[in-house]
């Protein structure tokens, strides 16, 4: 919890719940479950892999976070491209998940540094 990165993902989670309230209601089992579940795993892996006991299982869990950012931006792309929502709409969202990416990126190489020591 004290890792500003995961706050950041805990702000992204919100303002993706936020986001898919309004889209259109057959998408509750689709676009709308495929985000939030894939925002809230951001959070998640970040604070599994500090919970881990070794370096190297938090790099794998940071990974996993990686990799859930890259699939939130590209469901948020998706929905703006149906017109779930604008591109203003997401902006916020598409910001902070930049950040967030730079983030992990740089705790990853911070980690793996001290796993090479």
């Amino acid at each position: 919890k004290d890792l500003i990165v995961w706050q950041k993902g805990i702000v992204l989670v919100k303002q993706i719940y936020k986001l898919t309230s309004v889209f259109p209601a057959e998408e509750k089992f689709g676009l709308i479950s495929q985000l939030r579940r894939a925002a809230v795993s951001i959070p998640s892996n970040i604070a599994e892999g500090q919970a881990r006991r070794t370096t190297g299982d938090f790099i794998h869990f940071i990974s996993n976070a990686e990799g859930s950012v890259a699939e939130v931006e590209t469901q948020l792309l998706i929905a703006v491209e149906l017109s779930f929502c604008t591109e203003a709409q997401a902006a916020s969202s598409i910001s902070l998940i930049v950040e967030i990416r730079k983030m992990l990126n740089a705790l990853r190489r911070t980690l793996e540094g001290r796993a090479s020591k």
